[in-house]
C-alpha cells in the first residue's frame, strides 16, 4: 500500500498534463485491480467546460460531454450534496431518476460502466468535483475492493484534485500570457538556473524539446533572451503575492 501511494504520489508531481494525471491514476487504480476510473470537475459559472480524466471507452465519455449529461447525472448530483463516498450500480435512485436520466444509465451500461464507488470531493472554488472508480457489472471482487480500501482510494482521490486543480486550472500566465504547463515548467527550472539539458533530464524531455518549449514561452512573452522571460516570471509573482 505505501509503495502504491508513494508512486502515485511521486507521479502527480511529476505530472504537467492530463496524459500524465491519466497515467498516474491509472497506475493506480491498477493496483487496486480497478479496471475503470472518472475524475469530473466542475465549475459553477456552466461556461466553463468540465475537465474528465477517465480511461472510460472514448466514445461513452465523448457522448457524455456532447449531451451534457453532467447536468443530469444522479451520480454528480448525489455528489453534489454527499460529503461521504458512496456505492452506486443497478436500481441506484430508482424511485426518484427521470427517463433522461434512466437513460444515461441505460447507454453508460452499454459502455461498461454499470456500477461505482464516487468519492466527492471538496472544491473551494464553489464548483464540485468527484472521482468514480468503475465496474462493468456487479463483481463481488470488487465491491469487496471498494469496501475494503474505500479510505485508501478517499486519499487517493483527494491527492489527484489537489494536484489536478494547482497544475491545470489554467492560471500559468506571466505578465498576464498564458503559458502551457510545460512552457511555464520549463520556465521556472530556467529561473532555477537549470540549462536545458538539465531540464530535459530533470523531466525526462530531450533536451532540444526543453529548448522548444522554452523558445514558445519566450515568443509567447514578446522577449528574445531567457533572462528576459525569468524576469518577467519572478515580477509576476511579485504582483500576485
Amino acid at each position: 500500500m505505501q509503495v502504491v501511494f508513494e508512486t502515485l504520489l511521486e507521479q502527480l508531481s511529476l505530472s504537467v498534463d492530463e496524459v500524465d494525471f491519466h497515467n498516474a491514476l491509472a497506475s493506480a487504480a491498477g493496483a487496486f485491480d480497478i479496471p475503470a476510473f472518472a475524475y469530473l470537475s466542475l465549475v459553477s459559472d456552466r461556461v466553463t467546460k468540465p475537465r474528465l480524466i477517465s480511461n472510460y471507452h472514448s466514445g461513452w465519455t465523448s457522448h457524455y460531454l456532447r449531451h451534457q449529461y453532467e447536468r443530469i447525472d444522479p451520480v454528480i448530483e448525489w455528489a453534489r450534496c454527499s460529503e461521504c463516498p458512496f456505492q452506486w450500480g443497478p436500481g441506484f435512485g430508482h424511485a426518484g431518476i427521470s427517463t433522461r436520466q434512466q437513460q444515461l444509465f441505460d447507454e453508460a451500461a452499454e459502455f461498461g460502466i454499470c456500477c461505482g464507488l464516487t468519492i466527492p470531493l471538496v472544491d473551494r472554488r464553489g464548483g464540485v468535483a468527484a472521482m468514480t472508480f468503475a465496474a462493468d457489472r456487479l463483481d463481488p471482487t470488487f465491491m469487496r475492493i471498494a469496501e475494503q480500501y474505500e479510505q485508501a482510494l478517499e486519499i487517493m482521490a483527494t491527492c489527484f484534485h489537489i494536484s489536478v486543480r494547482r497544475k491545470l486550472s489554467g492560471g500559468l500566465a506571466v505578465d498576464g500570457v498564458s503559458l502551457t504547463p510545460r512552457e511555464y515548467e520549463c520556465l521556472e527550472w530556467t529561473a532555477k538556473g537549470k540549462s536545458a539539458w538539465e531540464i530535459g533530464c530533470i523531466l525526462g524531455i530531450k533536451e532540444r524539446t526543453a529548448a522548444f518549449h522554452l523558445d514558445n514561452a519566450k515568443k509567447k512573452l514578446g522577449v528574445r533572451t531567457k533572462n528576459q522571460a525569468v524576469t518577467l516570471l519572478a515580477s509576476s509573482r511579485s504582483s500576485i503575492l
